[in-house]
């Protein structure tokens, strides 16, 4: 269904091709996760087959890119829109409707379909993704992972062949997540659709994989195989390929079940219990640490909607917190109200004395940071060296202290490059890297994990770790919480209803715990590093 013939890809202006000699096959009926550190070339190779790359984007393809038999270097992305549809990473940027049910018709009305098959379509893909309460909402007013729901469902509605997506998790909570997949799944077992994926949270999807592409980077060759021996080999692999490695195991599973299972053989959850008292919390609450963020009864409401009810928020100095949920919830409309650049219908927010809504907001940048889940909204000049430059000016540091942190957050990003050229995991370094330049006490990130490769995430942790400052991340991404949070607060429906320490309250919820806690429970483990540290032991 998809052929990748010896292709070649590069960017006008760019030194070397973003991807070389790319030979591969995807036969109808399968899906295929592209996989890859960020920038390795995966929204190329998605963009390629359906004909963006060269058409929209420019730049030289070599080779041949067939789909279903079509060559995209032949055929314009309108030529293919009845075989091939695509989701990318910013759903938002590719609506053109203005509510759902529009939205969804959208792809069936520009191919001619008649009106009672895009009603018959409509209704059914609101009821596969859970659609059908938000069917009258404008798409403004949904959350992230709601509008990333609709984007696949506008995809689908036209009956593609072939369905192509571009982190299509990122975005989700871990039910929804799932709920999204097990709908792929059921295309591709039931219907014989062909799915190419790229996507960085890996231990969502790689299960429901059939074949695996690693691109490596650098010019080396592209590896296609069966998920787990090319994931072994990955410098991106989930956390059951990890403990794999770390455990010795010579079978490399790639779903909870199966990793369970070679535990079992091999004796590692045998050898675990015995050293039971060496499985402490990496990230144990640290006691009694002195207030630096006070919210009290925090409102937030959208003309009739209470996004945000009466929420009371203690933040201690130096604290990690997590602020977790289901899509819709509340989150981020909390840190906005809380940073005091979002609406507060009612309550207080105090920050060393001070109110951010009262500040000016550069005044209100040094007081409390905050990243957003679309970080590129915050950029704006022509080269990445120009948003460095004016981090360094706007917050009074030596010149170079911006790049030096996006250097340790995603090092190798061209100072020439535009912004809007990057891929979404480099702009959300560049824009973690300007906010923290300011070095705000407080630093509020809203899903700062989505388009990070694992090393990211780690590196990201790691500085996350190393800031004088309190931190609260809203985010879906759980293995990020287990790495890097002391304290997990759990919203639904505007309200709290879980805070507490992070190995208590996530490994309580089948929903937010780790894979390893689901491998080993109910012993006490999250990471796979606690994993390998008891083991040595």
């Amino acid at each position: 269904m998809i052929t990748f013939d010896n292709v070649s890809i590069t960017y006008a202006g760019a030194s070397e091709p973003t991807v070389s000699n790319l030979d591969f096959t995807v036969p109808e009926g399968e899906l295929c996760l592209v996989v890859g550190r960020t920038g390795a070339g995966k929204s190329t190779v998605l963009r390629a087959v359906n004909g963006l790359v060269p058409h929209f984007t420019g730049g030289t393809l070599t080779g041949r890119v067939l789909v279903d038999g079509r060559d995209t270097a032949q055929f314009p992305p309108r030529e293919l829109a009845d075989v091939v549809g695509m989701v990318g990473q910013d759903p938002l940027a590719g609506f053109v409707a203005d509510n759902v049910e529009e939205e969804l018709a959208y792809s069936m009305e520009s191919i001619g379909l008649p009106n009672a098959v895009m009603r018959k379509r409509v209704e059914e893909t609101l009821d596969l993704l859970g659609l059908a309460e938000l069917r009258d909402r404008p798409l403004a007013t949904l959350s992230g992972g709601q509008q990333q729901r609709v984007a696949i469902g506008a995809a689908l509605t036209a009956h593609p062949r072939v369905l192509v997506l571009d982190e299509p998790t990122s975005a989700l909570d871990p039910g929804a997540a799932e709920e999204v997949l097990a709908a792929l799944q059921r295309l591709v077992h039931d219907l014989g659709m062909t799915v190419l994926i790229a996507e960085h949270r890996l231990e969502r999807v790689v299960q429901y994989a059939d074949r695996v592409l690693w691109l490596p980077g650098g010019g080396e060759p592209a590896i296609v195989g069966e998920p787990g021996p090319v994931l072994a080999g990955s410098p991106v692999a989930p956390p059951v390929v990890r403990l794999a490695t770390v455990a010795g195991w010579d079978t490399v599973p790639v779903s909870i079940r199966d990793a369970r299972r070679v535990s079992a053989v091999r004796g590692t959850h045998t050898a675990l219990n015995a050293v039971r008292g060496t499985l402490t919390a990496s990230n144990a609450a640290r006691g009694t640490l002195t207030s630096l963020l006070d919210a009290s009864g925090v409102e937030v409401k959208y003309g009739k909607t209470r996004a945000v009810r009466g929420v009371d928020l203690r933040i201690g100095d130096g604290e990690r917190v997590a602020l977790m949920g289901r899509n819709g919830s509340g989150k981020s409309s909390l840190l906005w109200a809380v940073q005091g650049s979002g609406p507060r219908s009612g309550g207080t927010v105090d920050v060393r004395g001070q109110d951010p809504k009262t500040m000016k907001p550069a005044q209100r940048r040094e007081l409390v940071g905050l990243v957003p889940q679309t970080p590129g909204d915050l950029l704006y000049l022509e080269t990445v060296a120009a948003e460095c430059a004016q981090a360094d000016r706007e917050s009074g540091m030596p010149s170079g202290s911006c790049r030096k942190i996006l250097d340790d957050l995603v090092p190798g990003i061209d100072p020439q490059e535009h912004p809007k050229d990057l891929s979404e995991g480099q702009r959300l370094g560049l824009v973690l890297a300007i906010t923290l330049t300011a070095v705000p006490p407080v630093l509020l990130l809203d899903e700062p994990t989505r388009g990070l490769d694992y090393p990211g995430k780690a590196r990201l942790a790691a500085t996350l770790k190393d800031l004088d400052a309190a931190v609260v991340l809203s985010t879906h991404d759980v293995e990020f919480v287990a790495e890097f949070a002391d304290r997990v607060i759990v919203m639904a429906e505007g309200e709290v209803v879980a805070d507490g320490p992070a190995a208590e309250v996530i490994t309580s919820s089948p929903v937010f715990a780790p894979q390893m806690a689901k491998v080993f429970a109910p012993l006490p483990v999250l990471t796979v590093d606690q994993v390998a540290g008891a083991l040595s032991a």
